[in-house]
């Protein structure tokens, strides 16, 4: 049974640092391209990053793009989210996703990160 558990979330103060990790099992996770994405009450899932299967070449979306790093690692059957001068805006819930086909694919439950002053 596949399954994926974030953690590294918290609260932060504007302009800090967190880093979120996605521990993952029952999959094979290097055939696994892996995501980031954050949820907000009341709003759509967005996507936050893509960790390439492939490589390992990570994209950040553009809200994100010179904040943000994604990584993984595949001896450990884990992917990371670095979430650098964090805003308030960031706050959300982040979840880590994976998919390995377009009808095998694998939700966590998410990590709360909340940033407020």
């Amino acid at each position: 049974q596949a399954q994926l558990v974030e953690s590294g979330g918290g609260s932060v103060q504007p302009g800090g640092s967190l880093r979120l990790s996605c521990e993952t099992s029952g999959f094979r996770f290097r055939s696994a391209d892996m995501y980031w994405f954050r949820q907000v009450p009341g709003k759509e899932r967005e996507l936050v990053a893509l960790i390439s299967r492939l490589g390992g070449n990570a994209n950040i979306a553009e809200p994100w793009k010179g904040r943000f790093t994604a990584s993984r690692d595949d001896a450990k059957n884990m992917a990371f989210l670095q979430m650098n001068n964090l805003k308030s805006e960031d706050t959300g819930v982040y979840i880590c996703n994976a998919r390995l086909s377009s009808t095998e694919w694998y939700w966590g439950q998410g990590t709360q990160v909340t940033v407020s002053a």
